[in-house]
């Protein structure tokens, strides 16, 4: 480089260097800059704004301003039975799934232990990678038999395998019925399926097959969905006239059997029992291991190609871990006990009934309810039904209310579950004293302009 008489520069070699620093930029990496950030809309990470929060938290305010307290997530402190410890009180317990008293049974205690003996507490893997155990393929068996089917399969959810098996049965060309008061899972399963879906009237197969008749050619496969016993009425549907449905129209049935296993039949085999239906006439058998089965899970029975489908393709069963090895064995010697001991079922049949008729002596609305294990008291406010629920808890009786929007407001009601081990006089005393706290109930309207009346 050579220097100007300014002792600066020359002009040339300013120009070579000013080529020498953009060949180095052009080669450069280009500088960092910092992450883009775009405005979000006002909420949007706020979890108060979700749907359905304001009316939680109005709900909340409102109980507190009339002195009602929570009737949910009550806590148990030993096993909820016909009997349950709360807050250290023993209450006449009609929440509990535990319709043959199995649950803490010895026997089935035992199975539970000598499976985590055996495997531990965990399948610590999905099946289809970490590979099978004994336990959940004779439990498999063992339910299987009950249907007469070629196979079953047992999956860790109840909610998700209706979730997971619908939702990859049926698709865009297809079309699920199901009756208008069915399980919240079925819907969700449809929906996550692409199928179109439709409702018909509950109990109402004049409706099914109106709506039948209207659709069928226009899809490829056709699902009609039912439950063998409504969970929220007690009711059941005509089993014959569904399998000549899904005949003549080409379909495929599926039966939620989630609270009839154990109820139904006298061998509690079940609707196609209570029907006297060849079980085989049924397409797809769901059910539970929650409520008499002592255990948690779901399964379903039916075809040997049906079983392998969704073992090799139904996300809720391939990608979720197996069913607990305990859970497993304890569902497979509650069912073998169910078996064994059918005067459990009797029992559970002579006490369904008995609450059904002395409800309805003391003038309660138990609505379709046939003397089973599940019976409603309407009360048609979701208010009164919660105010309801407290009261009988002051008077030693655990029942859930079961509001809006669960079931429309006008059919807000209590829910008794009844089970083999309730005593006679506890069903009756429960009852009577459901009546007789009714009789002096205030009506929602009430409520609202006694709380008017104080802020005046």
């Amino acid at each position: 480089m050579t220097e100007d008489r300014g002792g600066g520069l020359s002009a040339e070699d300013r120009e070579a260097l000013f080529a020498h620093v953009s060949r180095r930029r052009a080669s450069a990496p280009a500088p960092r800059v910092g992450p883009a950030s775009i405005a979000a809309p006002e909420g949007a990470t706020d979890f108060t704004t979700l749907p359905g929060f304001k009316e939680l938290q109005t709900q909340s305010t409102f109980a507190a301003m009339i002195g009602l307290e929570n009737p949910f997530f009550r806590t148990h402190e030993r096993r909820a039975g016909a009997e349950t410890l709360i807050g250290n009180r023993t209450l006449s317990n009609f929440s509990s799934y535990d319709y043959l008293g199995l649950n803490g049974h010895p026997e089935v205690q035992d199975a539970a232990k000598e499976a985590i003996e055996r495997y531990g507490t965990s399948a610590s893997a999905s099946r289809l990678v970490a590979g099978e155990r004994p336990v959940h393929r004779e439990l498999e068996r063992a339910l299987a038999e009950v249907y007469q089917a070629e196979d079953c399969v047992v999956l860790v959810s109840g909610h998700a395998t209706n979730v997971g098996v619908i939702g990859q049965l049926v698709g865009p060309k297809d079309l699920i019925v199901h009756d208008e008061l069915i399980h919240n899972s079925i819907v969700v399963g449809a929906q996550l399926s692409g199928a179109q879906r439709r409702s018909f009237a509950h109990n109402d197969l004049d409706a099914l097959e109106k709506l039948l008749v209207a659709s069928r050619r226009q899809y490829h496969r056709v699902l009609i969905v039912a439950e063998g016993l409504y969970s929220m009425d007690g009711d059941w549907p005509d089993l014959a006239r569904l399998v000549d449905l899904k005949k003549r129209f080409g379909a495929w049935l599926m039966m939620d059997e989630a609270h009839s296993l154990g109820v139904l039949g006298k061998s509690g085999l079940g609707i196609w029992e209570e029907t006297g239906i060849d079980p085989r006439e049924v397409d797809i058998w769901m059910g539970t291991l929650s409520k008499t089965l002592s255990g948690a899970g779901g399964y379903i029975a039916g075809s040997a190609a049906l079983v392998e489908y969704i073992k090799t393709s139904v996300g809720a069963f391939v990608f979720s871990v197996g069913l607990s090895p305990p859970v497993a064995a304890a569902s497979r010697k509650a069912l073998e006990i169910m078996l064994r001991e059918p005067e459990r079922v009797e029992r559970l049949h002579r006490n369904g009934k008995l609450f059904v008729e002395v409800a309805r002596e003391h003038g309660l609305d138990t609505g379709t309810a046939a003397g089973t294990a599940i019976a409603p008291v309407i009360l048609g406010e979701s208010l009164k039904a919660a105010m309801l629920s407290n009261k009988l808890s002051e008077r030693g009786f655990n029942v859930m209310p079961i509001l809006h929007p669960a079931v429309p407001e006008r059919l807000a009601r209590l829910r008794f579950f009844i089970t083999s081990e309730h005593t006679p006089e506890q069903i009756k005393e429960a009852a009577r004293v459901t009546a007789e706290e009714i009789a002096g109930l205030a009506g929602t309207t009430e409520v609202l302009q006694n709380l008017a009346k104080s802020f005046s």
